[in-house]
C-alpha cells in the first residue's frame, strides 16, 4: 500500500482573489463547475470555505463510485482543503497570481492505495483519470468566471 497522488494545473484568467472565492462558493459555483462524474451534490452546512461540509457521489469509473463526505477547511498561504471523512482522501486547491489578472490554480488528490495488484492498477491509473476530471473542471470554472 502506497500513497496515491493526482495533481492538474491551469492559468486562468481571472485574478486569484475571484478564483478563490468562486472555489470556496460550495452553494453556487463550485455546484455548477461539477463534472458529470459527481452527482448527488449538497452541502450539508456552511457553504462558503472553512467550515463547510459538502457531500457528494464520485464515480471515477461505472464500476468505481465513491461516496464522499468533504470538510472544508483553510489550509497554507490561502488553499482549500478538502478532507473526505470516509477515507483517507485529502484535496488541495492552491491558487497564485499571474501575470497581468490571471491565476495558476493547482489541485492536488493524495490517498492512501490498495495493496497488491489491485494497488498496482491503481497507482497507474487512477492519477491520469483523476488529472483529467480535474482539468475538465477548472476549464468549466474558467469559462463560469469569464460569464461572470
Amino acid at each position: 500500500m502506497g500513497q496515491v497522488v493526482a495533481t492538474a494545473e491551469r492559468v486562468v484568467r481571472a485574478p486569484a482573489d475571484q478564483v478563490r472565492s468562486a472555489l470556496a462558493d460550495y452553494t453556487g459555483t463550485r455546484h455548477r463547475v461539477l463534472p458529470e462524474q459527481f452527482s448527488d451534490y449538497r452541502v450539508e452546512s456552511g457553504g462558503r470555505g472553512a467550515g463547510t461540509r459538502v457531500a457528494w457521489r464520485f464515480a471515477a469509473t461505472a464500476k468505481r463510485v465513491r461516496d464522499q463526505l468533504v470538510e472544508v477547511s483553510d489550509g497554507a498561504d490561502g488553499a482549500l482543503v478538502e478532507t473526505d471523512t470516509r477515507s483517507s482522501m485529502v484535496t488541495t486547491w492552491s491558487v497564485h497570481p499571474s501575470d497581468a489578472g490571471t491565476s495558476t490554480v493547482r489541485v492536488r488528490t493524495a490517498w492512501d492505495g490498495a495493496g497488491g495488484i489491485g494497488g498496482f492498477f491503481e497507482r497507474t491509473f487512477a492519477p491520469s483519470g483523476l488529472r483529467r476530471v480535474y482539468e475538465d473542471l477548472l476549464g468549466r470554472l474558467e469559462r463560469e468566471l469569464s460569464a461572470s
